[in-house]
């Protein structure tokens, strides 16, 4: 079982730059594809980008592709997100999320452990 706390969310204004951070409790993170979602008030949680249990391939959604780079340090239990380039509709409820090991796809319904996540407020 994994735990997951998200920090590092906060507000910026549009073109900057934040960096989340998600912790994983247990010793079998590095048996997890980690991914990160969003979900906006009114709107479907969104797929943002998933990153292979070693860190090997990275995985991103098309809105995000190019401005925000998915990492994790399985020494540390940790996946971070940067954001760079970072626009009003960026803003949403950033979640991270464990599925198994092979997963590679973007359904929600497929990571089975998931954290509390943390506010992204990006302002024009």
């Amino acid at each position: 079982q994994v735990q997951l706390v998200e920090s590092g969310g906060g507000s910026v204004q549009a073109g900057g730059s934040l960096r989340l951070s998600c912790a994983a409790s247990g010793r079998t993170f590095s048996s997890y594809a980690m991914g990160w979602f969003r979900q906006a008030p009114g709107k479907e949680r969104e797929f943002v980008a998933l990153i292979s249990w070693s860190g090997g391939s990275t995985y991103y959604g098309a809105s995000v592709k190019g401005r925000f780079t998915i990492s994790r340090d399985n020494a540390k239990n940790t996946v971070d997100l940067q954001m760079n380039s970072l626009k009003p509709e960026d803003t949403a409820v950033y979640y991270c999320a464990a599925a198994a090991a092979y997963y590679r796809g973007t359904d929600s319904r497929n990571y089975d452990y998931w954290g509390q996540g943390t506010q992204v407020t990006v302002s024009s």
